[in-house]
């Protein structure tokens, strides 16, 4: 192949202690390159001069560390294109060479030939030998498994013996060496950026079968691979210290993203499952380290489906060839099954064969002490290089002050949050029950037996909390709420105001401020009193309003298409947002009427659009539905108040207008001046011009806020078992966050002004800074000294536990308890199973009270017959308790009641009887609802389907 131009493409990093050897390489070939062309990524070892001399400084591109392997290629690519044709013509055929990759010297003159033998080739690759050994088999032709192996077809430790000469066509052959027509690989558009230095081989040769190209191996062509950045000989920016990540998370993308589609759900199962398997063979073999990266880098790619998908879709555009056809290149089905019993015969051999491995490990470092080996040969680390390896994760963290401040907040706030370790009860938050089928059951049934027994629904965040219990147990999952509410809310928050940053400014927000602004807000519920009342609802909704707000600001995004796709991430949010706070989607409405009004009035003809308006529109209408079996049965039975309600046990804590502007909680919560501090900060952010339409925006929607509870902090809701005010501390929670943006991006634009480059100026950063630094440092403070909260490990209960234990036997078997005396009023309640639960507590709040069961306790309490005592058995009552201390007159009247037998009490002055009469154990059944049912198949098939919505659509433009 005479008049086949050839350019040799030789990618290096750090590369001077095989580059003599290399460049010697290349220049011995009995076939010389027309062309040699070197990508320097930011060497300092001198491997860029090094280049230089050899093929001079027009053949040298000299890059940054930061630029991978991929780019690198892209950009020879580029160079090449844009150079005049070379003396053999332009150039066809391109020859990729790793700086620690030394080619025979007929290495390229058989690969041309096999070339010419076989023009259906696109690409072909040597057979790579290791280096220094020279003759142990690294690669002939590679592929890959389903589990993601990669693939080589040799035994371990083979020797090259000839054995392997036939040419034939792979899946893929390595980098290091491979000979690739110029025009397939700009066509393919060179290596995937995703792969910045691993498994871009597999990706590139699986990308070009589908595609219609031939790919083959020529055993006969040989190239020495020191596989350098593999064995962890040389570490780079890109690499790091987990290799094993790096390799790992190319395997899984690569399979993703080359899949079938049909395969894919069933990809996706098997490599979550198959990675935990994998995890456990490390820790077997004590790799924790790399039993984390294993983890790592399944999160990493399951965390981010867009850019799979992307990728996906990218790949179906090019693909031409049979399926069948590029299968059959993939590794057996069956072989990572021998490979997990190789991995089990290996720790069996490992146990037996202690001694050989120890005179292995010898032997190798007497190699390595020999100076005449090429094993030893070692660069003499300089001090650059020591500096770049002790810059590690710990290194770059403890030298991080913004890192190592906010993980000793978050450690601070977790060993504050000591209360709600374990079993959490108390203040607002019910017990919970013993497991999570109670709230499953709680969820899925249209009656419950609670009470004289109820078609109340169950409130709406009983199924997000059941999902979770069932991984970690109902107690866990309460605690772990509470635990972890702060460190969700630094990480939202700080993710929200990164975001909001740069929206007004391409640099971003300081990182100090994002400190303040992150650890501030993360910090209200605590602040406001909500945490240490056990308030789920603003405790929850405050770690999901971060979260939500970041979604909503995808409305202004100039895709239609990522507009529709925020609309329908903000409303899975806002639903369940609105579960735990069920106020929030009145605050979500009425701020969607003000932005839709405000939108319509400063541009009406983009409102025309309905891609403009529809989104948010959609947000709010959706949310009904998603919460379906909540929200229609409230309805029909008389239960509306609830959707005004603040979840957990009523009374809620009252909000005055100053709790409003402070952030607290009626009585409860931190000192009132930390909260005015805030607010006079989110005043001050006003004065910034650089800033000040973005905090103009905080404040209308503090006003929305501030609205809509001076609306509800006027109206009074009566139950029967209590009158509450509406629940506003969701609103509470939504005005300090405002505030919390607004000072944010007041700093931000103080910084961004002129102030601080003069002196006065400086001095009003620096006082301002001081000011607003109290506010964190203060609640969290006040939440470290502890003693503010109500709440403990268990619930006293003034019920004898027989008695407990009994009702926990059916549903007929309840207890009535009475409280109070005749000249102060008596009330009662009903208890049955395990008492009242976390969620069952709202039920008997909405639920109204049977009048006939009224009368009859009413009629005991005051002239007991026998005839109301057999009408309390078949209304399933088996106990009547009066709690300390006993009303005397009824309790005499009671003992002399037939049918009551006297039972035993832990206090002498709390009396309690036993209903001697045979109970009926369906006192409590109620029918079952198909309306239920049918909601419950709405609200499943509406989360699938807005999950689905808010992934990126596979075809662009549909509506």
């Amino acid at each position: 192949m005479s008049g086949t131009s050839v350019a040799a493409l030789l990618v290096s990093h750090d590369g001077g202690r095989w580059l003599p050897t290399v460049i010697q390489g290349l220049r011995a070939q009995t076939r010389p390159v027309d062309r040699v062309l070197a990508v320097d990524t930011g060497s300092k070892d001198g491997s860029a001069d090094l280049l230089e001399q050899a093929f001079g400084p027009d053949s040298v591109l000299r890059t940054s560390g930061a630029t991978h392997f991929p780019a690198a290629v892209g950009l020879a690519l580029e160079r090449l294109s844009g150079e005049a044709a070379a003396p053999g013509g332009p150039v066809e055929w391109v020859w990729i060479l790793h700086d620690d990759a030394n080619p025979d010297p007929a290495a390229l003159a058989t690969l041309l030939a096999a070339a010419q033998e076989h023009p259906e080739a696109d690409v072909l690759g040597p057979t790579l030998r290791e280096w220094p050994s020279l003759r142990r088999l690294l690669e002939v032709g590679i592929t890959i498994s389903g589990t993601g192996r990669r693939e080589t077809g040799l035994e371990r430790g083979e020797f090259d013996q000839g054995q392997h000469s036939a040419v034939r066509r792979v899946l893929a052959v390595n980098t290091a060496g491979m000979l690739v027509r110029r025009r397939v690989l700009e066509e393919l558009e060179g290596f995937d950026d995703q792969l910045p230095i691993f498994g871009n081989d597999l990706d590139f040769g699986w990308r070009a079968a589908a595609a219609g190209h031939t790919t083959l191996v020529v055993p006969e062509a040989v190239v020495f691979h020191a596989e350098a950045a593999h064995r962890g000989v040389r570490r780079t920016p890109l690499t790091g210290r987990h290799t094993h990540y790096q390799e790992r998370r190319a395997a899984l993308y690569t399979l993703l993203v080359n899949a079938r589609g049909r395969a894919l759900p069933f990809q996706v199962l098997r490599l979550g499952l198959g990675t935990l398997v994998r995890m456990v063979g490390f820790l077997l073999v004590r790799s924790v380290g790399e039993a984390l990266d294993e983890l790592a880098a399944l999160v990493s790619l399951y965390s981010s489906p867009r850019r799979v998908l992307a990728a996906r879709r990218e790949r179906q555009g090019r693909q031409v060839a049979d399926p069948a056809e590029v299968r059959a290149l993939l590794a057996p089905p069956w072989l990572p099954y021998r490979h997990g019993l190789d991995f089990v015969s290996d720790l069996a051999a490992a146990a037996t064969h202690q001694a050989a491995d120890v005179a292995e490990r010898r032997r190798a470092a007497a190699i390595e002490r020999d100076p005449s080996s090429l094993a030893a040969r070692r660069p003499v680390t300089d001090d650059d290089e020591e500096a770049f390896e002790d810059s590690g994760a710990v290194a770059r963290f403890l030298t991080n002050p913004i890192a190592v401040l906010l993980s000793l907040f978050v450690l601070a706030a977790v060993l504050s949050a000591r209360e709600a370790f374990g079993t959490v009860v108390g203040g607002g938050l019910s017990p919970v029950p013993d497991s999570a089928g109670a709230w499953w059951g709680l969820y899925l049934e249209s009656w419950h037996p609670l009470g004289q027994g109820t078609a109340v629904p169950a409130p709406a965040y009983l199924l997000p909390l059941a999902l979770v219990a069932s991984v970690l147990g109902p107690g866990l999952s309460v605690s772990a709420l509470l635990v972890l509410a702060v460190p969700g809310g630094v990480w939202g928050a700080w993710r929200f105001l990164r975001v909001v940053g740069r929206l007004v400014s391409h640099r971003g927000a300081p990182r100090w401020v994002l400190l303040w602004g992150a650890t501030t807000y993360a910090l209200v519920p605590i602040t406001s009193g909500a945490w240490g009342d056990g308030r789920l609802g603003p405790v929850v909704a405050a770690v999901l309003l971060p979260w939500l707000a970041h979604a909503a600001l995808g409305f202004a995004d100039p895709s239609a298409d990522r507009r529709w796709r925020a609309g329908w991430r903000t409303a899975l949010l806002l639903a369940l947002t609105t579960a735990f706070a069920p106020v929030a989607w009145l605050f979500g409405l009425a701020v969607g009427l003000v932005v839709v009004a405000a939108a319509f009035a400063i541009v009406p003809s983009a409102m025309r659009d309905r891609s403009t308006w529809g989104p948010p529109a959609t947000a709010i209408a959706a949310v009904p539905v998603l919460l379906a079996p909540w929200w229609v049965p409230l309805l029909l039975h008389g239960a509306a108040a609830g959707l005004v309600l603040d979840i957990g046990r009523l009374p809620a804590p009252r909000v005055e207008s100053l709790d409003l502007l402070t952030g607290r909680l009626g009585e409860l919560g931190a000192p009132w001046w930390l909260g005015a501090i805030l607010l006079a900060a989110a005043v001050l952010a006003l004065v910034p011009r650089a800033t000040r339409i973005p905090v103009l925006v905080c404040w209308v929607v503090a006003l929305v806020a501030g609205a809509l509870a001076a609306v509800l902090g006027n109206l009074t809701i009566t139950l029967d078992a209590t009158t509450t005010q509406p629940g506003v501390s969701f609103l509470v929670v939504v005005l300090q966050g405002a505030f919390v943006v607004a000072a944010t991006l007041g700093g931000q634009g103080l910084l961004l002004g002129s102030a601080p480059r003069r002196p006065a100026g400086r001095s009003l950063v620096a006082a301002v800074a001081v000011l607003a630094t109290v506010v964190p440092i203060g609640g969290l403070v006040w939440f470290g000294a502890g003693g503010h909260d109500r709440l403990a490990d268990a619930e006293d209960t003034d019920i004898p536990a027989y008695m407990v234990q009994s009702s926990r036997t059916g549903d007929a078997h309840g207890i009535l308890v009475v409280r109070g005396s005749v000249e102060d009023g008596l009330t009662y309640t009903v208890r049955r199973g395990d008492g009242v639960t976390l969620g069952e507590d709202e039920i008997l709040d909405l639920d109204t009270a049977e009048a006939g069961f009224t009368e009859l306790v009413t009629t005991l309490l005051s002239r007991p017959t026998p005839g109301v005592v057999s009408a309390l058995a078949e209304e399933g009552i088996e106990y009547v308790v009066l709690p300390a201390p006993a009303d005397g007159s009824v309790a005499a009247a009671l003992d002399a009641t037939p049918g009551l037998v006297q039972a035993s009490a832990e206090e002498r002055t709390t009396r309690a009887w036993q209903v001697a009469r045979p109970l009926d154990q369906d006192a409590v059944d109620g029918p079952r609802s198909w309306v239920r049912i049918g909601l419950l198949v709405l609200q499943a098939v509406a989360i699938v389907v807005v999950a689905v919505l808010c992934a990126p659509s596979t075809r662009r433009g549909r509506r």
